[in-house]
């Protein structure tokens, strides 16, 4: 049983280092370049960049706004012309005649046709074409910050999942070192036990440490894949191929001095631009609002052409002789149109679209305040994690001379298995803080440069 029981070990022993190998064998991708393919392949950032073009080809239709309309119209006809004076309210569809009332009812048929070209042109509307031009290019600087926004909210998410890839990863390594320290205590168990040194119960003892072991990497091991897969969902990157670079947590722990400048940017922050253009843009249509009510002056014209069968002395011809044009005239002329309850709905839209503007103000003031409370956070947990990694060492180093001390003194029987152990737990907690602040200490500096817009500062830092 002890024999399947250690083979099974082995051969645990051997997979976890295969897969250790692996991911060494794989070229770790920076920083960098990952923020770099996220950027180009990010699935939300396509949508967005999609909806600029939207907004974009809406602009350019609102351009066209002031164009006139020019109607061309013909139609042949054959009907009745037997007319009768008193006024109407056109219903949409009504024949026309356009003939003098006779004396007694005619109903002869009638051929007729008439051809019109007529020009309808809202000339000039006291700035609300204009004002439509101004809203339409605000939305397409909304769309813009909000792809910006986007960008930036896509960087935050992807810097944080690779600082936990890190994260995971040196938890890996330790848990490896942990691994091969148990099974050097084993085989020291094991020794000392055939020996008759120590009591069988302590190799029992040595193999559920070491199973414990195993299964914590195995756990590590799929907590990594799971990061992997998320990053490999923005970045299009396969996933295996995402092994991060650890070196950069000490590229950046070693240059303390140089991080000190990072100054907030709120003129350029894309949360801020996103937010000031949504106020700049209520603005325009509350512009707008104002404009639209206005007189609008129109430019009218026609030209057009009519025969008929029927002739001046009101002689009702062949039907034949109602083709062609007989009478051709023309029509300019220039109106204004003003609606006096206008003056009612301006105020009443104005009133609430004020409302949004101020919403939009409050908005703005509030994302401002939290970039600020965010700035401050980050500076104190900044101080916390960098007191922290001065103070790891001495943990660690302490941690790592008591577990020598008693594996030396179990090696010559003057300790038990539960001591050791004990010292083995104190080493492995050490190591796994170490590991632990020093993510802290890079998680609290990105926080900062991602809240104060500068994370181009810290990426110049990294190779």
């Amino acid at each position: 049983m002890q024999i399947i029981t250690r083979n099974v070990f082995m051969l645990m022993a051997l997979l976890i280092s295969l897969n250790t190998f692996a991911q060494q064998n794989i070229a770790p991708i920076g920083l960098k370049s990952l923020l770099s393919q996220v950027n180009a392949n990010a699935p939300a950032l396509i949508t967005d960049s999609a909806a600029i073009g939207i907004r974009q080809a809406q602009a350019a239709e609102t351009r066209s706004n002031w164009l006139p309309n020019l109607k061309l119209n013909y139609q042949a006809d054959i009907g009745t012309n037997n007319n009768v004076a008193g006024p109407y309210f056109g219903f949409g569809i009504i024949p026309s005649d356009s003939r003098g009332v006779r004396t007694q009812s005619n109903t002869t048929a009638v051929s007729a046709n008439v051809g019109v070209a007529a020009l309808d042109w809202e000339v000039y509307n006291f700035g609300a074409y204009g004002a439509q031009n101004k809203v339409a290019n605000s939305d397409i600087r909304v769309q813009q910050s909000q792809f910006a926004n986007s960008k930036y909210q896509l960087q935050a998410y992807t810097i944080g999942n690779y600082l936990l890839l890190m994260r995971l990863q040196n938890f890996l390594d330790i848990q490896s070192r942990n691994i091969q320290r148990n099974v050097e205590i084993m085989r020291s168990v094991q020794s000392l036990a055939k020996s008759g040194v120590r009591a069988g119960v302590d190799t029992s003892i040595a193999e559920a440490e070491l199973s414990k072991a195993r299964l914590n990497y195995i756990e590590l091991a799929n907590q990594l894949k799971q990061v992997q897969l998320q990053l490999s969902a923005v970045s299009g990157l396969p996933y295996q191929s995402i092994v991060p670079d650890t070196a950069a947590e000490t590229a950046l722990i070693d240059q303390p001095a140089t991080l000190q400048p990072i100054e907030q940017d709120t003129v350029n922050h894309p949360i801020i631009n996103y937010y000031r253009s949504v106020y700049q843009n209520s603005l325009q249509r509350e512009n707008l609002v104002k404009k639209s009510y206005n007189p609008k002056i129109m430019l009218e014209g026609a030209v057009w052409g009519r025969g008929s069968s029927v002739d001046a002395n009101d002689h009702f011809n062949s039907l034949s002789t109602g083709w062609g044009f007989d009478r051709n005239n023309y029509l300019v002329g220039v109106g204004i149109s003003y609606n006096l309850f206008d003056l009612r709905r301006k105020q009443l839209k104005l009133r609430t679209q004020k409302a949004q503007t101020s919403y939009n103000a409050r908005k703005l003031q509030e994302q401002k305040q939290m970039l600020a409370v965010n700035a401050n956070q980050a500076d104190v947990e900044l101080e916390t994690a960098r007191q922290r990694l001065q103070e790891i060492p001495h943990q660690l180093r302490a941690a790592n001379d008591g577990y020598r001390q008693k594996l030396s003194l179990y090696k010559n029987g003057l300790t038990d298995i539960i001591e050791l152990n004990a010292a083995l737990n104190i080493l492995y907690r050490a190591e796994t803080d170490y590991a632990q602040a020093k993510y802290s200490y890079s998680s609290a500096l990105f926080q900062k440069a991602v809240t104060d817009n500068q994370v181009n500062a810290v990426l110049n830092l990294l190779k």
